[in-house]
């Protein structure tokens, strides 16, 4: 199981609180510090099941300066720009063995437990 975590989320805490709560020691991944790259956030938001806009944090400085509300970026641009800027990526997502969960609310993560 693995983490996008970061550590001064509240949900992210949450989550992993309850990951750890299961018996799991999850890979947990600082992406604020490490980006996924751009087909690692790509295999991440098809587990998901969303496109890269559902992931979108849209309260962010970058999303106004990057004109990401433009429903003409496509999908790569949209992808290119959370990698750049990690802050874009909502939080927490946990993948485990092909699933992936946004951790918006932290139950979420019952599913992958």
């Amino acid at each position: 199981m693995k983490i996008y975590h970061n550590p001064k989320c509240s949900k992210s805490r949450q989550t992993l609180a309850l990951i750890e709560a299961a018996g799991i020691e999850p890979e947990i991944v600082l992406y604020l510090q490490s980006p996924p790259s751009k087909s690692e956030l790509a295999a991440v938001l098809k587990q998901l099941g969303i496109p890269a806009r559902g992931l979108l944090r849209k309260g962010e400085d970058e999303y106004k300066s990057l004109n990401l509300a433009d429903p003409g970026k496509s999908e790569a641009e949209i992808i290119a720009a959370m990698c750049s800027h990690p802050r874009l990526i909502e939080r927490p997502i946990v993948v485990e063995g092909g699933r992936a969960v946004l951790g918006r609310p932290p139950e979420n993560v019952q599913a992958l437990l």
